[in-house]
């Protein structure tokens, strides 16, 4: 009965691979009118199915509720009216966006008159693993779409109805601009198996994978994957108060980066303080988080001054809570920051609160991550917010796409070559 159950699984994932691949052929050379039209027209859908979103949701809730999962879970799977409009919202930001297909990244001529254009294009059909989000159904079908790619989208079990409820008004405008149905794909079985058939590459269907959850997830990802991948595995985030930062400005960034959302990847996790201003700075940064309900680790050294503190381990030092919880510890400036995060940091987000301009110019050579921030919140660490209507992910690794992943992250290029009868001696 198993080996029927895989077969039939098998079977399935191998049509929806062949579909995605004969889909992304017209869609590599429609127009941006088309996909325009089929964004705008899934965005006037999911405005109109609200209510069916939000009753498939409560069903998704009210199951993760019995399971006894966190708290930073619920929010993550939970959606709101507002949290819908503001899907809907998103997918026309992107209908916005500059398509990139066919946009010329660079151009040159050679001594022999040859003109050299390097050109974006689409990469063709890519795979979107992921967890509780159910909008990032909405942002990967919307942003791979807008860059001309098929999608097959496969959601957790745990956020199954909301997903589907979502996908079925992206079909629907798919159907009402006549672009191929098939280039939004939902996987619609939870079993793990259509997992490992996505990261087999479906026979060459699959040209990218793009995992979206928690570190299992994308380990195991990472670790199977014969295809690319676009991921971070964990967001080991830092922030680093020197000793030039203007304190007023630094405790509301260091509460925002913590806790405006504590479950998502851009969460701050770990709080480091310049020694050098412990006497001043250190009391108004822990108390400010200590009052936005937040559990402060901390060094002893820190605990010695500042009773009432959970005492830090070394484990905390590479835990991404996604919780209210901060580890923090004081550094001897700069240079010990940069010591601090360059060991324990995912390479994913860092922030230094600081006026010295050498400070922050050597925060920004000497660290590597993907994202940098100066004088503002970790939670800027968002696609929306780096003005590129969503992302489909945050990309950690160095090769093509790092940091958001959106809709010119979600291209390749090819080279056009103009000549005039050249041949080569």
């Amino acid at each position: 009965m198993l080996d029927q159950v895989k077969t039939d699984i098998d079977a399935l994932m191998a049509e929806i691979g062949r579909n995605a691949r004969a889909a992304a052929r017209p869609l590599a050379i429609a127009t941006a009118a088309e996909k325009n039209r089929a964004l705008e027209a899934m965005a006037a859908e999911i405005f109109a199915n609200r209510e069916a979103i939000l009753a498939a949701n409560a069903i998704d809730l009210a199951n993760a509720r019995e399971s006894g999962v966190a708290a930073s879970f619920i929010d993550r799977l939970t959606l709101t009216a507002e949290r819908i409009d503001g899907i809907a919202a998103a997918i026309r930001d992107i209908a916005d966006l500059k398509d990139p297909v066919g946009d010329i990244i660079a151009e040159w001529d050679r001594p022999n008159g040859l003109h050299i254009e390097r050109v974006r294009t689409p990469l063709g059909v890519i795979g979107v693993i992921y967890e509780s989000r159910p909008n990032v159904t909405a942002d990967a079908g919307a942003l791979c779409l807008k860059a001309g790619n098929a999608v097959i989208l496969r959601g957790g079990s745990d956020s199954v109805n909301s997903s589907q409820a979502i996908h079925s008004c992206l079909a629907a405008g798919l159907k009402a601009a006549g672009l191929p149905e098939h280039a939004i794909q939902y996987v619609p079985v939870t079993d793990r198996a259509a997992v490992g058939a996505m990261l087999s590459g479906l026979n060459g269907s699959i040209d990218v994978i793009v995992p979206r959850g928690g570190k299992s997830l994308v380990a195991r990802v990472q670790s199977e994957a014969r295809v690319p991948v676009f991921a971070h595995l964990e967001g080991l985030c830092h922030i680093y108060v020197d000793k030039s930062a203007d304190l007023e400005m630094a405790k509301k960034i260091v509460v925002n980066a913590k806790m405006r959302r504590t479950g998502i990847c851009g969460a701050a996790e770990t709080l480091l303080i310049d020694r050098a201003v412990a006497e001043t700075h250190l009391a108004q940064l822990v108390e400010g988080l200590l009052a936005a309900g937040c559990e402060v680790r901390a060094t002893d050294e820190i605990r010695a001054r500042i009773g009432n503190l959970v005492a830090a381990d070394e484990s905390d030092w590479s835990t991404e809570y996604l919780d209210a919880i901060i580890s923090v510890s004081l550094v001897d400036g700069i240079s010990g920051a940069i010591d601090h995060i360059n060991r324990w940091s995912s390479a994913h987000t860092e922030a230094v609160i600081a006026e010295d301009p050498d400070v922050v110019e050597r925060f920004f050579t000497e660290i590597d991550s993907a994202i940098l921030l100066h004088n503002a919140s970790t939670q800027f660490a968002d696609g929306g917010e780096f003005g590129m209507g969503g992302e489909i992910g945050i990309a950690t690794g160095k090769m093509h796409a790092r940091g958001p992943v959106g809709v010119e992250q979600l291209t390749s290029f090819k080279y056009r070559v103009r000549g005039t009868g050249q041949v080569r001696p």
